[in-house]
Protein backbone atom coordinates (compact mmCIF):
# COMPACT_ATOMS: atom_id res chain seq x y z
CA UNK A 1 0.00 0.00 0.00
CA UNK A 2 1.28 3.29 -0.75
CA UNK A 3 -0.31 6.96 -0.46
CA UNK A 4 -0.93 9.43 -3.65
CA UNK A 5 -1.88 13.01 -3.69
CA UNK A 6 -4.29 13.84 -5.97
CA UNK A 7 -5.10 18.41 -6.89
CA UNK A 8 -8.41 19.14 -9.09
CA UNK A 9 -9.40 23.06 -9.31
CA UNK A 10 -12.86 23.98 -10.16
CA UNK A 11 -13.75 26.25 -12.60
CA UNK A 12 -17.25 28.33 -11.83
CA UNK A 13 -19.36 25.54 -13.46
CA UNK A 14 -17.88 23.13 -11.07
CA UNK A 15 -16.03 21.32 -13.65
CA UNK A 16 -12.90 19.58 -12.84
CA UNK A 17 -9.41 20.04 -13.72
CA UNK A 18 -6.63 17.71 -12.58
CA UNK A 19 -3.46 19.63 -11.50
CA UNK A 20 -0.31 17.81 -11.06
CA UNK A 21 1.24 18.32 -7.92
CA UNK A 22 4.80 18.98 -9.41
CA UNK A 23 3.11 21.98 -11.13
CA UNK A 24 1.41 23.03 -7.93
CA UNK A 25 4.60 22.52 -6.04
CA UNK A 26 6.44 25.46 -8.31
CA UNK A 27 3.31 27.50 -8.62
CA UNK A 28 4.04 27.27 -4.72
CA UNK A 29 7.80 28.07 -4.67
CA UNK A 30 7.20 30.67 -7.70
CA UNK A 31 9.84 28.99 -10.21
CA UNK A 32 9.82 29.63 -14.04
CA UNK A 33 6.79 32.11 -13.56
CA UNK A 34 4.69 28.95 -13.51
CA UNK A 35 1.19 30.22 -14.70
CA UNK A 36 -1.76 29.06 -15.44
CA UNK A 37 -3.93 31.36 -17.32
CA UNK A 38 -6.96 29.53 -18.00
CA UNK A 39 -7.91 30.78 -14.25
CA UNK A 40 -6.02 34.20 -14.62
CA UNK A 41 -7.93 37.22 -12.36
CA UNK A 42 -10.12 34.48 -10.64
CA UNK A 43 -10.62 32.87 -7.11
CA UNK A 44 -10.43 29.28 -7.78
CA UNK A 45 -11.62 26.08 -5.74
CA UNK A 46 -9.10 23.72 -4.77
CA UNK A 47 -9.51 19.77 -3.89
CA UNK A 48 -6.55 18.08 -2.79
CA UNK A 49 -7.35 14.46 -1.66
CA UNK A 50 -5.00 11.58 -0.86
CA UNK A 51 -5.66 8.17 -1.91
CA UNK A 52 -4.66 5.12 -1.04
CA UNK A 53 -2.72 2.95 -3.76
CA UNK A 54 -2.60 -1.01 -3.77
CA UNK A 55 -0.75 -2.56 -6.74
CA UNK A 56 -0.61 0.60 -8.65
CA UNK A 57 -4.54 1.55 -8.54
CA UNK A 58 -6.57 3.69 -5.89
CA UNK A 59 -8.69 2.16 -3.86
CA UNK A 60 -9.99 4.88 -1.83
CA UNK A 61 -9.78 8.38 -0.74
CA UNK A 62 -8.24 8.72 3.12
CA UNK A 63 -8.39 12.49 3.21
CA UNK A 64 -9.33 15.44 2.00
CA UNK A 65 -8.76 19.18 2.22
CA UNK A 66 -10.03 22.42 0.54
CA UNK A 67 -9.20 26.05 0.11
CA UNK A 68 -9.61 28.35 -2.39
CA UNK A 69 -6.87 30.18 -4.54
CA UNK A 70 -6.10 33.37 -5.45
CA UNK A 71 -4.58 33.18 -9.28
CA UNK A 72 -3.82 36.88 -10.18
CA UNK A 73 -4.18 38.47 -14.08
CA UNK A 74 -0.90 36.86 -14.85
CA UNK A 75 -2.55 33.60 -13.82
CA UNK A 76 0.28 33.25 -10.99
CA UNK A 77 -1.01 32.27 -7.48
CA UNK A 78 -1.12 34.75 -4.58
CA UNK A 79 1.36 32.64 -2.29
CA UNK A 80 1.51 35.15 0.48
CA UNK A 81 -2.26 35.00 0.78
CA UNK A 82 -2.80 31.39 0.71
CA UNK A 83 0.24 30.83 2.98
CA UNK A 84 -1.58 33.48 5.40
CA UNK A 85 -5.30 31.61 4.82
CA UNK A 86 -3.01 28.17 6.12
CA UNK A 87 -1.80 29.58 8.76
CA UNK A 88 -4.73 31.13 10.05
CA UNK A 89 -6.27 27.78 9.60
CA UNK A 90 -3.79 26.34 11.86
CA UNK A 91 -4.00 29.12 14.45
CA UNK A 92 -7.91 28.51 14.60
CA UNK A 93 -7.53 24.81 15.19
CA UNK A 94 -5.13 25.17 17.67
CA UNK A 95 -7.35 27.75 20.02
CA UNK A 96 -10.24 24.83 19.91
CA UNK A 97 -7.66 22.50 22.05
CA UNK A 98 -8.84 22.45 25.62
CA UNK A 99 -6.92 24.57 27.77
CA UNK A 100 -5.84 24.14 31.30
CA UNK A 101 -8.50 25.57 33.16
CA UNK A 102 -5.88 28.05 34.78
CA UNK A 103 -4.92 29.31 31.41
CA UNK A 104 -8.96 29.29 30.16
CA UNK A 105 -9.71 32.48 32.55
CA UNK A 106 -6.93 34.62 30.63
CA UNK A 107 -7.71 33.37 26.93
CA UNK A 108 -8.38 36.10 24.39
CA UNK A 109 -10.00 34.37 21.31
CA UNK A 110 -8.53 36.71 18.27
CA UNK A 111 -11.63 36.46 16.16
CA UNK A 112 -9.63 38.11 12.86
CA UNK A 113 -7.92 34.72 12.19
CA UNK A 114 -11.26 32.49 11.73
CA UNK A 115 -12.58 35.25 9.21
CA UNK A 116 -9.35 34.93 7.25
CA UNK A 117 -9.20 30.87 7.29
CA UNK A 118 -12.81 30.68 6.18
CA UNK A 119 -12.55 33.02 3.20
CA UNK A 120 -9.61 30.43 1.91
CA UNK A 121 -11.71 27.50 2.36
CA UNK A 122 -14.90 25.55 0.92
CA UNK A 123 -16.85 22.01 1.60
CA UNK A 124 -18.32 20.58 -1.32
CA UNK A 125 -22.29 19.47 -1.31
CA UNK A 126 -22.91 15.46 -1.57
CA UNK A 127 -22.94 15.51 -5.56
CA UNK A 128 -19.57 17.05 -6.02
CA UNK A 129 -18.29 14.96 -3.22
CA UNK A 130 -18.73 12.02 -5.33
CA UNK A 131 -17.34 13.26 -8.71
CA UNK A 132 -14.07 14.24 -6.63
CA UNK A 133 -13.79 10.97 -5.38
CA UNK A 134 -14.40 9.63 -8.73
CA UNK A 135 -11.75 11.42 -10.56
CA UNK A 136 -9.38 10.46 -7.86
CA UNK A 137 -9.93 7.02 -8.09
CA UNK A 138 -9.34 7.32 -12.19
CA UNK A 139 -13.33 6.65 -12.73
CA UNK A 140 -14.33 10.00 -13.94
CA UNK A 141 -12.04 11.48 -16.56
CA UNK A 142 -11.26 15.45 -16.23
CA UNK A 143 -8.85 17.61 -18.04
CA UNK A 144 -6.17 18.18 -17.22
CA UNK A 145 -5.30 22.53 -15.81
CA UNK A 146 -3.00 23.62 -18.69
CA UNK A 147 0.22 25.48 -17.22
CA UNK A 148 2.59 27.26 -18.63
CA UNK A 149 6.24 28.60 -18.03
Amino acid sequence: MSLSSRIFLLSGDDMLHALAGNAFMRMLRKEDNCRIPDFAGQRVRQAHLVVEVVDRNPVQVVHQTFCVLDIDTDGLLDVERLNLQQFARVEDFLAQVPQSPAQSSAVVVEAANRFVAQGGSWQPDERLQVRLHAAALGKLACPRVRVVR
